[in-house]
């Protein structure tokens, strides 16, 4: 027996697909927004794997203090860029995720090999790479802040106060 018109289900938002992103931020605000947070995320993850770099690879009289914080910054980091990541979908855009990614956005550059034992070296391209991160993060808070974008400005805001103690902390190491 054919099936007749009555007989074919209604067409719904799962059927058709996803309804559009309707979260009251154009599109070309999310827009700019995934893509400042997507820099953002390049610079995060690069100090992220700068940090732990850092971590496995210090020696000498400053070995314990400087493996124990740094283990601290690189944990706290690693679980704030999947919020970061998170926040990007939520705005309808794809996370980067690969190095050349990440590579291409970052603002941040890759250390050169460091001896273990130069532990100010370490400590100083940290101190500089989280300001960078800090810079990034004003960006794309005032992108957001621009769109209404308020859990943008809060995560933002929130990666703001760690970096910025994080570099703190790292400089007066150097003092």
């Amino acid at each position: 027996m054919a099936k007749t018109k009555a007989e074919k289900p209604a067409k719904t938002p799962a059927a058709t697909g996803a309804p559009q992103i309707d979260i009251g931020i154009s599109t070309s605000e999310r827009r700019k927004v995934a893509d400042g947070l997507s820099n953002f995320l390049a610079d995060s993850y690069t100090l992220y794997l700068k940090t732990h770099n850092f971590h496995w690879n210090v020696t000498g009289p400053m070995f314990n203090s400087l493996h124990v914080m740094f283990e601290t910054q690189y944990t706290e980091a690693w679980t704030a860029l999947d919020a970061v990541a998170e926040r990007i979908r939520a705005l309808g855009y794809r996370a980067p995720g690969t190095y050349a990614e990440f590579v291409r956005l970052s603002s941040i550059s890759d250390s050169e090999t460091v001896d273990g034992t130069d532990w100010r070296e370490m400590v100083r391209q940290l101190v500089v790479g989280n300001e960078a991160v800090c810079r990034t993060a004003r960006k794309v808070l005032k992108t957001a802040d621009s769109a209404g974008d308020d859990p943008t400005v809060d995560l933002m805001t929130q990666r703001l106060n760690i970096h910025e103690k994080n570099a703190w902390m790292l400089r007066s190491l150097l003092a």
